[in-house]
């Protein structure tokens, strides 16, 4: 196996320390939105899991929302759940949150914890993708193994 990058390395890392039984991989090609992963990896678009990061408006805290490739964030009903409005941040933000940029977003390996919400979408697959830090870096991983991993909660999304 090629030398990972660093970012996707720290991720191969914290999995290994989840117990979460992956391989990173590098794609030869994009991996940044969810139709190119979706290409890139073999799989149906819903199987790609986005991680999107908002941030809380009255705290200022981030938040991870673990998201089916095919479905879009309805914001009303996530803040019902988390019981805060939230926000789209800038990628400074979501850099110093996660440690990594967008399109390359990890479910996990971030330096601190974040509140993590995942899609309950993504629990009817047995395999999904997610982005390990980097572009064009994915994992396959069972979509309620990475739950239990990142002790996400579950929710509606749409």
């Amino acid at each position: 196996m090629a030398e990972l990058p660093p970012a996707a390395h720290r991720v191969q890392t914290a999995a290994i320390e989840l117990r979460l039984n992956v391989e990173v991989r590098i794609m030869p090609d994009s991996t940044r939105t969810a139709a190119e992963a979706a290409a890139a990896c073999g799989c149906k678009v819903g199987q790609i899991v986005k991680s999107l990061i908002f941030k809380g408006k009255s705290s200022g805290r981030p938040y991870l929302l673990l998201v089916s490739g095919t479905n879009r964030v309805n914001e009303h009903t996530v803040e019902h759940v988390i019981g805060e409005a939230i926000l789209r941040p800038d990628a400074d933000f979501v850099r110093n949150e996660t440690g990594f940029a967008i399109g390359g977003i990890p479910p996990l390996g971030h330096p601190q914890h974040i509140g993590t919400y995942i899609d309950e979408d993504l629990l009817q697959y047995e395999t999904v993708w997610a982005a390990a830090g980097t572009p064009n870096a994915v994992f396959s991983v069972d979509p309620e193994a990475l739950r239990v991993a990142v002790s996400a909660h579950t929710l509606k999304v749409t």
